[in-house]
């Protein structure tokens, strides 16, 4: 089983109340590719990088299982940069540079040798790139999934809901989901957004967990509690990770295995809150990952007598 990931590769510049750090590697491409790797390879990569890009960081990537061929490289200009500041509660921040660089001019292209791929993440990126990619692929993969935000539903939303018409599962947070559906309960605006094409929808609520929408059928998943959250930067991209990976090497796109997928995607994102970047998540290997997911068993799993 392969998969194709699409979105950025970029540098970041990250302050939180814990530290902060003027660049490190980012991009919602690299974080997804980092944990998919974890459980199927090879990973597709498709996006678009400067001249400032680390060789040392392609060549990790690399090493992983990460196959680089559909991502271009620009030599007269740099990567794209962004930099925030995360607030005391680390839920929200500001964005205080959002330098796009070569992802001004991004258009992505797929390589005849990912022609077949079985698996497609659509990262966080114009939605129109989005669906070029999947009007580029001959064969339609077994499940597309997309990742969206709330800036692309104000500018581009014509677009995006093309490409709703044409993906299995969408991935938004719950602000996101009520701003797309125009519904504050969480259950109707999963109603109104599935209408729009989606046949699975997964909405992200940070530190309290992720709910899975598909018909009638509802699931959540707590995030596990934990002590320090150090950067959230990127944690919605590693759980995308974890996701698409776990469904690609199990090869079942049902509903309840779409269900551990989801705890295998959370697990993922708590390792990527503990340190700058993707540094956590390149360290992991499959015994920490798995216990790690024993504890997302713990934390839910008792025993109760009816009455």
């Amino acid at each position: 089983m392969s998969i194709i990931v699409l979105g950025t590769m970029a540098y970041d510049a990250i302050e939180t109340p814990f530290g902060k750090i003027n660049r490190i590697v980012g991009g919602s491409a690299t974080y997804v590719a980092y944990a998919a790797c974890n459980f199927v390879k090879p990973i597709k990569q498709l996006s678009i990088v400067g001249n400032d890009f680390s060789l040392e960081e392609m060549e990790e990537l690399k090493s992983r299982g990460v196959e680089l061929e559909g991502v271009e490289i620009v030599k007269d200009k740099k990567s794209f940069f962004w930099s925030g500041k995360y607030h005391l509660d680390m839920n929200t921040r500001d964005t205080l540079v959002t330098d796009l660089n070569v992802l001004a001019d991004f258009n992505p292209v797929v390589p005849d040798s990912y022609q077949g791929s079985e698996f497609l993440m659509l990262g966080n990126v114009l939605p129109s790139l989005q669906l070029s990619v999947i009007e580029q692929l001959k064969t339609r993969p077994r499940l597309i999934v997309l990742d969206t935000m709330n800036y692309w539903m104000e500018a581009a939303l014509p677009d995006l809901e093309k490409v709703l018409k044409r993906v299995d599962v969408l991935m938004v947070n719950d602000s996101e989901a009520r701003q797309l559906s125009g519904q504050f309960s969480l259950v109707k605006a999963a109603k109104e957004i599935l209408k729009m094409g989606p046949k699975y929808l997964i909405i992200k609520k940070g530190e309290h967990g992720a709910l899975l929408f598909h018909g009638d059928q509802v699931f959540f998943a707590p995030a596990l509690p934990l002590e320090e959250v150090f950067d959230p930067t990127g944690a919605g991209d590693t759980f995308a990770g974890g996701f698409i990976g776990h469904l690609a090497h199990t090869k079942d796109i049902s509903f309840d295995n779409m269900k551990t997928a989801i705890i295998v995607g959370s697990a993922m994102a708590s390792f990527c809150v503990e340190k700058f970047g993707p540094t956590r998540v390149k360290e992991i290997n499959r015994a920490d990952i798995d216990a790690r997911i024993r504890q997302f068993v713990d934390l839910v799993s008792f025993d109760i007598q009816l009455i």
